[in-house]
């Protein structure tokens, strides 16, 4: 259960910190723009620690968590001793926050928001890891905590809930008064997978199920609860539009993406990321839901085209093979020189990406569509932001 005391718990530190080939002509993936994390990082802001001439030169921090806030236009990176806020477009830092060694572990942001929600982590985290801290970087200071039994391996933020992810289990916070609202089960969730709308008029949540590839989708301004069997596989990775209509999900297989309309629980589209096996880290709906970015371990960030989004001009949508009229092609080819009807396997009539980025295998990427148009940000938990047109 949650507890919501008034203040931080004594023994831990004070918040305040120590003032010390494209078949698609939309996408070109030669242009990029590679910038290093470290070498950005020069003081910026009031808020970070100085340090006498006398002293050695600061280690630079470890990278814990990155995410991108609910626009793509800012990103918050986790460190073993705070955490900083960067603009995507231009790529600049906007603050940071130095605890004199404290780490976190996980940073949410809402929108553009002074509100943030904190988790410790790292080998010396700066709060438990079973607590929520509600910072406000206009104080400088945490104005409130959530705390639970187990560690939290999740935070979600709308303007007007919060949402907290433990192992099993899913809290639903009312933003104002921290009134805890609903309770959700789930599978085990070490991920601390969910994801949320952020219309006003509306919440959706999407979570894991009770079952092993289940995807649970909570429509609480219609007080109804959808269950998708996604895949036969254990639950990846999965996110949701921004309305909460649409939903992309990747199993730990990793090779195909279904979307779903997250109303009905039916399928709308399944894409094919490749043959071979692969951990999926990150999927992103661009704004429209006209794409759909995807990064795996294999070093490899694809775009799809999708067909599920009614608001988008069929000339603009992509047109893939459907599995009644499948088409012999590469993965990176728009060109189709057989066509056979209903005859091939089914890995033969598969939707390929219409653009493909090549980047470090085995990193950890997180991908999102930027602010200009046909736009992928990349980031890299080695410490590096990519841009990719």
């Amino acid at each position: 259960m949650a507890t919501l005391p008034a203040s931080p718990s004594p023994p831990w530190p004070n918040p305040n910190p120590n003032l010390n080939s494209i078949p698609n002509p939309n996408f070109h993936p030669d242009q990029s723009q590679t910038l290093d994390f470290d070498s950005l990082m020069s003081p910026q802001s009031h808020h970070a620690s100085t340090d006498s001439p006398e002293s050695p030169p600061a280690t630079p921090p470890s990278l814990l968590q990155l995410s991108f806030n609910q626009d793509h236009a800012c990103f918050a990176a986790a460190t073993d001793n705070g955490f900083r806020i960067y603009n995507c477009d231009p790529f600049r830092e906007l603050f940071h926050w130095e605890f004199g060694g404290g780490g976190i572990g996980h940073v949410e942001m809402l929108f553009r928001c002074n509100i943030l929600a904190l988790v410790g982590g790292g080998s010396h985290p700066q709060y438990p890891p079973t607590k929520v801290m509600i910072w406000d970087d206009h104080q400088g200071t945490c104005i409130g905590e959530l705390s639970f039994r187990s560690p939290v391996s999740g935070v979600r933020l709308r303007r007007d809930r919060i949402i907290v992810v433990v192992e099993q289990k899913i809290f639903v916070y009312n933003f104002a008064d921290l009134k805890l609202l609903h309770q959700i089960e789930t599978i085990a969730n070490p991920k601390g997978l969910c994801e949320v709308s952020h219309l006003t008029d509306s919440l959706v949540l999407a979570c894991p199920g009770l079952h092993k590839g289940q995807i649970r989708i909570e429509h609480f301004s219609q007080k109804r609860t959808k269950f998708i069997s996604a895949h036969d596989s254990r639950i990846a990775c999965f996110a949701l539009t921004l309305d909460g209509q649409f939903i992309a999900t990747a199993s730990t297989k990793g090779t195909l993406i279904r979307i779903y309309d997250a109303e009905l629980g039916t399928l709308l589209q399944e894409v094919r990321r490749g043959a071979n096996a692969a951990e999926i880290y990150s999927l992103a709906f661009s704004s429209t839901a006209q794409w759909l970015a995807v990064s795996s371990d294999k070093g490899t960030v694809h775009v799809f085209g999708l067909k599920v989004n009614p608001n988008v001009p069929e000339n603009e949508n992509s047109h893939g093979s459907s599995s009644s009229d499948a088409a012999i092609a590469s993965p990176s080819s728009s060109r189709s020189f057989i066509k056979f009807k209903g005859v091939l396997p089914k890995y033969f009539n598969s939707e390929w990406s219409v653009a493909r980025f090549h980047l470090h295998e085995g990193t950890q990427y997180t991908v999102a569509f930027g602010v200009e148009k046909n736009t992928v940000i990349i980031l890299g938990m080695d410490g590096r932001y990519d841009t990719r047109k």
